[in-house]
């Protein structure tokens, strides 16, 4: 196996493994039940 195939294979495994981390973190953090609120705005000072 030449040099460019095994550095695509591992940068392929990284990639897979990168976004099944990233999949299972937002599962996680989406079971943690709270509702997602947005910032109140009536306290931002205006910049006009």
């Amino acid at each position: 196996m030449n040099r460019s195939k095994l550095v695509a294979i591992i940068t392929g495994v990284i990639s897979i493994t990168l976004a099944i981390a990233y999949l299972i973190i937002v599962q996680l953090l989406d079971f943690r039940g709270r509702e997602m609120i947005p910032a109140p705005t009536s306290i931002l000072p205006f910049l006009w």
